[in-house]
Protein backbone atom coordinates (compact mmCIF):
# COMPACT_ATOMS: atom_id res chain seq x y z
CA UNK A 1 0.00 0.00 0.00
CA UNK A 2 1.49 3.32 -1.08
CA UNK A 3 2.16 5.90 1.61
CA UNK A 4 0.47 9.18 0.77
CA UNK A 5 2.77 12.18 0.60
CA UNK A 6 2.48 14.39 3.64
CA UNK A 7 0.50 17.51 2.82
CA UNK A 8 2.62 20.65 2.67
CA UNK A 9 1.02 23.03 5.19
CA UNK A 10 3.74 25.67 4.86
CA UNK A 11 2.59 29.18 3.97
CA UNK A 12 4.73 30.60 1.18
CA UNK A 13 5.24 34.02 -0.34
CA UNK A 14 6.29 35.05 -3.82
CA UNK A 15 9.76 36.60 -4.03
CA UNK A 16 11.72 38.16 -6.89
CA UNK A 17 15.40 39.00 -7.41
CA UNK A 18 17.19 41.83 -9.22
CA UNK A 19 17.02 39.85 -12.47
CA UNK A 20 13.20 39.71 -12.15
CA UNK A 21 13.28 35.95 -11.61
CA UNK A 22 10.50 34.61 -9.39
CA UNK A 23 10.45 31.95 -6.69
CA UNK A 24 8.59 31.03 -3.51
CA UNK A 25 9.86 31.18 0.06
CA UNK A 26 8.36 30.28 3.46
CA UNK A 27 6.77 33.38 5.02
CA UNK A 28 8.31 32.70 8.42
CA UNK A 29 11.89 32.75 7.10
CA UNK A 30 14.04 35.74 6.24
CA UNK A 31 14.37 36.30 2.51
CA UNK A 32 17.58 35.08 0.87
CA UNK A 33 20.07 37.84 0.07
CA UNK A 34 18.99 39.72 -3.04
CA UNK A 35 15.33 38.62 -2.98
CA UNK A 36 12.31 40.75 -2.07
CA UNK A 37 8.58 40.12 -1.64
CA UNK A 38 6.47 40.46 -4.79
CA UNK A 39 2.91 39.17 -4.91
CA UNK A 40 0.68 37.06 -2.72
CA UNK A 41 1.38 34.68 0.12
CA UNK A 42 -0.49 31.46 0.82
CA UNK A 43 -0.37 27.77 -0.11
CA UNK A 44 2.39 26.65 -2.50
CA UNK A 45 -0.06 25.97 -5.37
CA UNK A 46 -1.54 29.46 -5.12
CA UNK A 47 1.90 31.13 -5.19
CA UNK A 48 3.07 28.97 -8.12
CA UNK A 49 -0.13 29.78 -10.04
CA UNK A 50 0.57 33.49 -9.56
CA UNK A 51 4.17 33.07 -10.78
CA UNK A 52 3.09 31.15 -13.90
CA UNK A 53 0.69 33.98 -14.71
CA UNK A 54 3.09 36.92 -14.28
CA UNK A 55 6.48 35.37 -15.18
CA UNK A 56 5.92 34.90 -18.90
CA UNK A 57 9.48 35.65 -20.03
CA UNK A 58 11.94 33.40 -18.21
CA UNK A 59 15.03 35.27 -19.40
CA UNK A 60 16.84 37.30 -16.71
CA UNK A 61 16.44 41.07 -16.95
CA UNK A 62 20.10 41.55 -17.95
CA UNK A 63 19.75 39.05 -20.82
CA UNK A 64 16.51 40.66 -22.01
CA UNK A 65 18.18 44.08 -22.06
CA UNK A 66 21.22 42.69 -23.87
CA UNK A 67 19.10 40.98 -26.52
CA UNK A 68 16.99 44.12 -26.98
CA UNK A 69 20.19 46.10 -27.53
CA UNK A 70 21.47 43.50 -30.05
CA UNK A 71 18.13 43.61 -31.90
CA UNK A 72 18.22 47.43 -31.90
CA UNK A 73 21.77 47.51 -33.28
CA UNK A 74 20.92 44.94 -35.95
CA UNK A 75 17.87 46.99 -36.96
CA UNK A 76 20.00 50.14 -37.23
CA UNK A 77 22.94 48.42 -38.97
CA UNK A 78 21.61 45.36 -40.82
CA UNK A 79 24.11 43.00 -42.40
CA UNK A 80 24.02 43.10 -46.20
CA UNK A 81 22.59 39.94 -47.74
CA UNK A 82 25.12 37.62 -49.35
CA UNK A 83 25.75 38.41 -53.00
CA UNK A 84 24.55 35.90 -55.62
CA UNK A 85 28.17 34.90 -56.25
CA UNK A 86 29.07 34.40 -52.57
CA UNK A 87 30.08 30.91 -51.42
CA UNK A 88 27.00 30.78 -49.14
CA UNK A 89 24.67 30.85 -52.14
CA UNK A 90 26.78 29.38 -54.92
CA UNK A 91 27.18 26.00 -53.22
CA UNK A 92 25.23 24.07 -50.58
CA UNK A 93 26.05 24.91 -46.99
CA UNK A 94 27.95 21.73 -46.10
CA UNK A 95 27.82 22.14 -42.31
CA UNK A 96 24.11 22.91 -42.14
CA UNK A 97 23.30 20.13 -44.62
CA UNK A 98 25.40 17.64 -42.66
CA UNK A 99 23.81 18.47 -39.29
CA UNK A 100 20.34 18.39 -40.84
CA UNK A 101 20.85 14.81 -42.05
CA UNK A 102 20.37 12.04 -39.51
CA UNK A 103 21.12 12.39 -35.78
CA UNK A 104 24.45 13.29 -34.23
CA UNK A 105 26.12 13.06 -30.81
CA UNK A 106 25.74 16.26 -28.79
CA UNK A 107 26.74 17.58 -25.38
CA UNK A 108 25.44 20.48 -23.34
CA UNK A 109 27.76 23.44 -23.81
CA UNK A 110 28.68 24.57 -20.29
CA UNK A 111 32.05 26.24 -20.00
CA UNK A 112 32.88 26.08 -16.30
CA UNK A 113 30.09 24.60 -14.19
CA UNK A 114 29.24 21.38 -16.02
CA UNK A 115 26.29 20.33 -13.83
CA UNK A 116 22.60 19.64 -14.31
CA UNK A 117 21.79 22.63 -12.10
CA UNK A 118 23.87 24.93 -14.33
CA UNK A 119 22.00 23.51 -17.32
CA UNK A 120 18.70 24.28 -15.56
CA UNK A 121 19.86 27.87 -15.03
CA UNK A 122 20.52 28.16 -18.77
CA UNK A 123 17.06 26.74 -19.50
CA UNK A 124 15.52 29.28 -17.11
CA UNK A 125 17.28 32.03 -19.05
CA UNK A 126 15.74 30.66 -22.25
CA UNK A 127 19.10 30.26 -23.98
CA UNK A 128 21.21 27.08 -24.05
CA UNK A 129 24.34 25.93 -25.86
CA UNK A 130 24.32 22.59 -27.67
CA UNK A 131 27.60 21.25 -29.06
CA UNK A 132 27.73 18.82 -31.97
CA UNK A 133 30.88 16.83 -31.23
CA UNK A 134 31.58 15.08 -34.55
CA UNK A 135 32.43 18.19 -36.58
CA UNK A 136 35.98 19.52 -36.82
CA UNK A 137 36.71 21.06 -33.43
CA UNK A 138 33.04 20.63 -32.50
CA UNK A 139 30.20 22.99 -33.44
CA UNK A 140 28.66 24.79 -30.46
CA UNK A 141 25.35 26.49 -31.15
CA UNK A 142 23.59 29.10 -29.03
CA UNK A 143 19.92 28.13 -29.13
CA UNK A 144 17.02 30.41 -28.17
CA UNK A 145 14.61 27.94 -26.56
CA UNK A 146 11.11 27.30 -27.80
CA UNK A 147 9.56 26.59 -24.40
CA UNK A 148 6.33 25.30 -25.95
CA UNK A 149 8.16 22.59 -27.93
CA UNK A 150 10.78 21.76 -25.28
CA UNK A 151 10.07 19.33 -22.43
CA UNK A 152 11.90 18.83 -19.12
CA UNK A 153 8.97 17.34 -17.20
CA UNK A 154 10.86 14.02 -16.87
CA UNK A 155 13.98 15.66 -15.45
CA UNK A 156 15.18 15.97 -11.86
CA UNK A 157 17.88 18.64 -12.03
CA UNK A 158 18.82 18.35 -8.34
CA UNK A 159 19.51 14.63 -8.64
CA UNK A 160 20.79 14.93 -12.24
CA UNK A 161 18.50 12.18 -13.50
CA UNK A 162 16.00 11.90 -16.32
CA UNK A 163 15.81 13.32 -19.81
CA UNK A 164 15.41 16.74 -21.38
CA UNK A 165 14.06 17.52 -24.84
CA UNK A 166 15.08 20.94 -26.14
CA UNK A 167 14.09 22.77 -29.29
CA UNK A 168 14.98 26.25 -30.40
CA UNK A 169 16.01 28.42 -33.30
CA UNK A 170 19.18 30.12 -34.50
CA UNK A 171 20.95 31.26 -37.64
CA UNK A 172 23.92 29.15 -38.75
CA UNK A 173 25.97 30.37 -41.72
CA UNK A 174 23.12 32.62 -42.94
CA UNK A 175 20.63 29.72 -42.70
CA UNK A 176 17.68 29.78 -40.29
CA UNK A 177 17.54 26.43 -38.49
CA UNK A 178 15.80 24.71 -35.59
CA UNK A 179 18.03 22.73 -33.25
CA UNK A 180 16.41 19.64 -31.70
CA UNK A 181 18.20 17.61 -29.03
CA UNK A 182 17.42 14.88 -26.50
CA UNK A 183 19.77 14.82 -23.53
CA UNK A 184 20.46 12.61 -20.52
CA UNK A 185 20.91 14.71 -17.38
CA UNK A 186 23.34 12.36 -15.66
CA UNK A 187 25.89 12.77 -18.49
CA UNK A 188 24.65 15.98 -20.20
CA UNK A 189 25.04 14.14 -23.49
CA UNK A 190 22.60 12.88 -26.10
CA UNK A 191 21.69 13.18 -29.75
CA UNK A 192 20.51 16.07 -31.88
CA UNK A 193 19.97 17.39 -35.37
CA UNK A 194 19.01 20.54 -37.24
CA UNK A 195 15.87 21.24 -39.24
CA UNK A 196 16.24 23.88 -41.93
CA UNK A 197 13.48 26.49 -41.66
CA UNK A 198 12.07 27.15 -45.11
CA UNK A 199 11.46 30.83 -45.74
Amino acid sequence: MAIEEEEDLTTYKVVVNHEEQYSIWPVDRENPLGWEDRGPSGPKAECLAYISEVWTDMRPLSLRKHMEEVDRQQAENPLPPPSPTSPELSKPNDLVARLAKGVHPVVVGLHSDKTAEAFKSAIDRGYVHIKFTETKGGTELGVRLDTQASDWSQADFLLATGKVHVEGTLTLNYVQVRCIADLELNTLTGTGHLDIIEE
